[in-house]
């Protein structure tokens, strides 16, 4: 029987995880793009009078992500990874149909309840890029981590195309159809998970002093290492401008007299743009380093508000779009591979969970200021205020990059 070096057997096993969390991210990854294209559409639909509330739903989609994180992480630590996401697979089929419901009778309230289920399904599939750590060597971490959101060039195709072909199948109720289809993608996605095969962490053996050993350093020691909150602003910077734009993008494509398809493959070319690179990226961190990685992806953002303040043509948006994925695979990727960085196994769950309960908070924020701001100041004050926050963002790395280059010199 062949026998293989302890590192090629992990590294060959944690491939074969990634693929299965890319397929999982594929199906279940597309209810994101479902709920950022129709969110603010439909709202506006079910809204009679304030519109500033219509990208209400969206906003309740990132709570969700929020509310959820340290739920999920409890949950995969309680039963393990895989029974985790296949609950979350079922909890996206359960928002699903609730959304199909709330749109059948014209409720605005339950559609944003529907959406709030939907973010806490997406809670357990933000978790995948961290479960495809697991096991993996430290050297092949970042691909794993890539591997992973390749799989949302899946998502990107499945969720628009979705919307396009089921939207109007139960007209004059838009988008019930669409959320029909999102029902039967998360029984997809659990079925896909039954294959995942992650190590099963070592129990806690009882005894004096084994919470210590075995749970890591308090969570507050790990948070405040300077490198993990420079990772969390840039991560943070970078997902919550991603979202403050591409939320208030639809309302602005169809505001300004383009259709509503135009704003659909708008989305699809955003998100594909998110996912497309991320192979790449991995590779380009090992190279180049994950400081300037995730600096370009801070600058591509800020160009990217720079092509929208051009014009209101097809091509703004369009370009302004994929840009601003571009930018967050290129920061977000980075991101999470310098949190990986400053954990030990023991205390990931903690870590993690902490990370995107703070994250999605400020996200969730930035998604309802999206409607607020575009309806109040429009979408040209909205590009202009990512600038300052980039510049921020990017005054934090060079700061930890300096820091970084000393310690290194002086090892």
């Amino acid at each position: 029987m062949t026998t293989f070096p302890p590192e090629a057997a992990e590294t060959r096993s944690a491939r074969l995880n990634a693929l299965v969390l890319a397929c999982a991210q594929a199906v279940c990854g597309a209810a994101a793009p479902i709920a950022i294209s129709t969110g603010g559409l439909a709202g506006t639909w079910l809204l009679a009078d304030d519109k500033s509330l219509a990208t209400l739903p969206v906003t309740a989609y990132n709570v969700g992500v929020a509310l959820g994180a340290l739920p999920a992480a409890a949950l995969m630590r309680a039963v393990g990874r895989r029974y985790g996401f296949v609950t979350g697979a079922f909890i996206l089929t359960l928002g699903a149909l609730i959304g199909a419901a709330s749109l059948s009778q014209q409720s605005f309230w339950i559609f944003a309840l529907a959406l709030l289920f939907l973010g806490l399904s997406g809670s357990f599939v933000q978790q995948y890029r961290f479960a495809a750590t697991d096991g993996a060597p430290a050297a092949y971490q970042s691909t794993a981590i890539s591997i992973v959101l390749v799989g949302g060039i899946g998502a990107a195709i499945i969720g628009p195309q979705t919307v396009r072909f089921t939207s109007s199948l139960f007209l004059p109720i838009e988008f019930a159809g669409s959320f029909l289809g999102l029902a039967i993608l998360g029984l997809l996605g659990a079925v896909i998970l039954t294959r995942l095969k992650l190590p099963v962490p070592a129990k806690r053996p009882k005894g004096h002093g084994a919470e210590a050993v075995h749970t890591g350093r308090p969570l507050r020691e790990i948070v405040t290492q300077r490198r993990f909150l420079v990772a969390l602003v840039c991560g943070v910077g970078t997902f919550a401008l991603m979202s403050f734009v591409m939320t208030g993008a639809p309302l602005a494509i169809v505001g300004c007299g383009l259709s509503q398809d135009v704003s659909v493959l708008g989305i699809q070319w955003h998100v594909l743009a998110m996912f497309g690179p991320s192979l790449v990226t991995g590779r380009l961190i090992r190279r180049f380093g994950v400081e300037l990685v995730v600096g370009t992806g801070l600058l591509l953002i800020a160009i990217s508000a720079g092509v929208f303040l051009l014009g209101l043509e097809i091509w703004n948006f369009w370009l302004g779009l994929a840009l601003l994925g571009l930018g967050w695979n290129f920061g977000f990727i980075g991101a999470t591979t310098m949190i990986a960085s400053v954990h030990t196994p023991e205390e990931r769950a903690k870590a993690q969970g902490f990370h995107d309960f703070v994250l999605f908070s400020l996200v969730a924020l930035a998604s309802f200021m999206s409607g607020k701001t575009y309806v109040g100041s429009g979408w040209d004050t909205m590009n202009w205020i990512v600038l300052p926050v980039v510049a921020t963002c990017l005054l934090v790395l060079s700061l930890e990059t300096g820091a970084w280059l000393k310690r290194g010199r002086s090892t």
